[in-house]
């Protein structure tokens, strides 16, 4: 570049506003907005630690999104010491915003000790003792908390074990539920005699009295010419009512000798995780260590409960009519249970009221502190739950969750599941208002019970077992029509039950994308899982088939086939006439053939004819002899009793 054009590109430059300054300089006035050609490492430092500060905050805000959690601080409404008063919306004020009014359901957790005079057999006399029974009446469960944490998976081969009959043992309790007709104090003999030639029973009428009945009878059946006794004139004569004994005018009534009223005994009587409250009132008094256990708090949850309620309660042990106010909510967005986010504590007044006493809530480090009183709300009369449909269940963990509440062992309760298993989609969810009703023996000295009656109400459907034992020593399970729950066909033959993806029916087929009949259901599972025989058969198709991949066909009695599909191998051993058990592994999961990923294609057939395998109604796997017919009538009318008597009065608990 030449003179002239340098020239000309200043000039160029100084036209536009640029000219030649002195350097930058670090002597600017501390505490001023620097001037000009100044800096200043006061304003550098501020920006930069600006924007060092924006980025944290927008890291925090992503991670907490990933990790589920709605804030790091503890809630507002929970711990907030002050709070300015604000006016009440009236319910018709549309100018704020309003939230979705949830269900609320009444809750009912019942534990009763009921006695009844029970009639046995010692040492060849007849006995009559009292016997205490429990008795369970719950609604289930509707919200998942760590009552149920680590329960098993549901394993449908682990429920055909469960549902084994009983073999009585030589050291099994003794159960009897021969109910005596009258309540006895302590114990009683009973001892049968014949009754002496020598006893007469005191008269109802004299002598004369019967004397003159029977003259008189006679007369009024005679004819007047002497002739035999007809029956036309019988009613003209004197009749039972000239005796003086008639009660009501239509019976004759007198004194009942050597008789004892009993009652019949044949015949039986007629989205993710939201938040939820729940609302309780003791009806006798407990410790606070025993409610919050039974209310979803693990025993770490409840020494800080304890801890933060020190200063505030003079004493662990709650009154019966004490009120809590318990609120639940989810930890992150894929947990599985819930966690007690807030309780508050109300105690019965001198003047019939309650007051306030303390109110705990869960800080986002997991510490339970003190916090306000929440908003007023009326307590209901009965104890009730708010319902969040996401928050519901499915039936099988929501009876793990009632039967621990209740302190049944896990045996008991996987017994539960296991008789009605094979009716009832243990992985649907409840729905509000479905209950439970057991009934077992009192614990005896070494603390063991024993089942006797078991009542499901799903919905509109009651299910209800019975406990009986045959002559042969074996206790199963019954219901009124002398059927065991289990039935010789599962449902879901693989370990864990699956997933279901796809229902019986028509649908567009996930790779032809046509309309096409579904001829079974898909249960997904991981590669790899075990596949059971659905029930005992033999063996009639063990090879791979188009569009199913490796297939197992299994033929069982009275016409029932039984298929399996996409399994990725077989079990070693096996082949056509192979005779298979119910529960016996017949291969695994896999994607074999026309697949979009690893599951079990499974199919009924009855006569040759698809059935949906999850909804067709399928034959019971035991039916009582006709020769028990009667002693179990005998029995469920006895068990019913049992059920509708009223609890005693002094050892009657709540389990609230």
């Amino acid at each position: 570049m030449n003179a002239a054009q340098r020239n000309r590109h200043a000039a160029l430059l100084k036209a536009t506003g640029f000219e030649d300054s002195p350097a930058l300089t670090v002597q600017s006035t501390d505490g001023e907005i620097p001037h000009g050609r100044e800096l200043s490492f006061a304003w550098l430092t501020g920006t930069v630690m600006t924007g060092l500060t924006s980025v944290l905050l927008m890291g925090a805000a992503l991670y907490v999104s990933f990790q589920g959690q709605d804030t790091f601080s503890t809630a507002y409404e929970a711990l907030q010491l002050a709070r300015p008063d604000v006016e009440e919306q009236a319910p018709t004020d549309m100018s704020a915003k309003s939230s979705r009014i949830r269900p609320v359901a009444a809750t009912r957790s019942d534990l009763e000790i009921i006695e009844a005079s029970i009639r046995e057999t010692v040492d060849g006399r007849d006995m009559i003792r009292n016997q205490p029974f429990m008795r369970i009446r719950a609604t289930l469960a509707t919200a998942a908390t760590s009552l149920s944490d680590g329960i098993p998976d549901y394993d449908p081969v682990a429920i055909l074990n469960a549902t084994q009959p009983i073999t009585a043992a030589a050291d099994a309790i003794d159960i009897n539920t021969d109910v005596y007709g009258a309540e006895v104090e302590g114990e009683v003999a009973v001892r049968l005699a014949e009754m002496p030639t020598t006893f007469v029973p005191p008269s109802a009428i004299s002598d004369q009295s019967a004397a003159a009945f029977v003259r008189g009878l006679f007369e009024s059946t005679t004819s007047i010419d002497g002739g035999a006794p007809t029956l036309a004139y019988a009613a003209l004569g004197p009749t039972v009512r000239d005796l003086g004994i008639v009660g009501d005018g239509t019976t004759v009534s007198g004194v009942a000798e050597n008789v004892t009223v009993v009652p019949k005994t044949t015949i039986a009587s007629e989205a993710g995780l939201g938040r939820s409250e729940r609302f309780l009132t003791l009806r006798d008094a407990t410790t606070l260590d025993d409610i919050l256990g039974k209310n979803g708090f693990t025993p770490n949850q409840t020494a800080l409960v304890a801890d933060a309620l020190r200063n505030v309660l003079r004493s662990t042990d709650l009154a019966a009519r004490t009120r809590f106010r318990i609120l639940y909510g989810p930890l992150s967005r894929d947990a599985t249970s819930l966690v007690p986010y807030r309780l508050s504590l109300y105690l019965p007044t001198e003047d019939g009221n309650y007051a306030h006493q303390a109110t705990v809530a869960l800080t986002d480090t997991g510490q339970y502190v003190l916090g306000i009183e929440p908003d007023f709300v009326e307590f209901p009369e009965e104890d009730t739950e708010e319902i969040n449909v996401a928050n519901l269940p499915s039936v099988y963990r929501s009876i793990w969750e009632t039967g621990r509440k209740h302190d049944l062992d896990d045996a008991t309760i996987e017994r539960i599941i296991g008789m009605f298993a094979y009716d009832v989609d243990m992985t649907k969810k409840i729905a509000a208002g479905d209950s439970i009703e057991i009934l077992e023996t009192a614990p005896d000295a070494e603390g063991r019970t024993e089942l006797l009656y078991v009542g499901l109400t799903l919905g509109t459907t009651i299910r209800q077992l019975y406990r009986f034992g045959t002559d042969d020593g074996v206790i199963d399970f019954y219901d009124p029509d002398g059927e065991t729950g289990k039935r010789f066909l599962t449902r879901r033959p693989l370990e864990g039950g699956g997933t279901l993806r796809s229902r019986f029916g028509y649908r567009i087929h996930p790779i032809f994308k046509t309309r096409r009949l579904h001829t079974g259901v898909d249960l997904a599972a991981r590669s790899g899982t075990p596949i059971y025989a659905a029930g005992d058969g033999v063996i009639s198709y063990y090879k791979w088939q188009s569009g199913y991949g490796n297939k197992v066909e299994i033929q069982h009695v009275n016409g029932y086939e039984t298929a399996y599909g996409h399994m990725s191998r077989y079990v070693d051993g096996l082949g056509v006439g192979s005779r298979v058990r119910q529960g016996q592994v017949i291969g695994y999961v896999g994607s074999t053939g026309q697949s979009t990923g690893p599951h079990l294609h499974f199919e009924i057939k009855i006569n040759g004819n698809l059935v949906d395998p999850l909804s067709v109604k399928l034959p019971k796997d035991n039916v009582l002899a006709q020769q028990y017919e009667g002693k179990f009538q005998e029995t469920i009318a006895q068990i019913n009793d049992l059920m509708t008597r009223d609890p005693s009065p002094v050892n009657v608990a709540a389990v609230n």
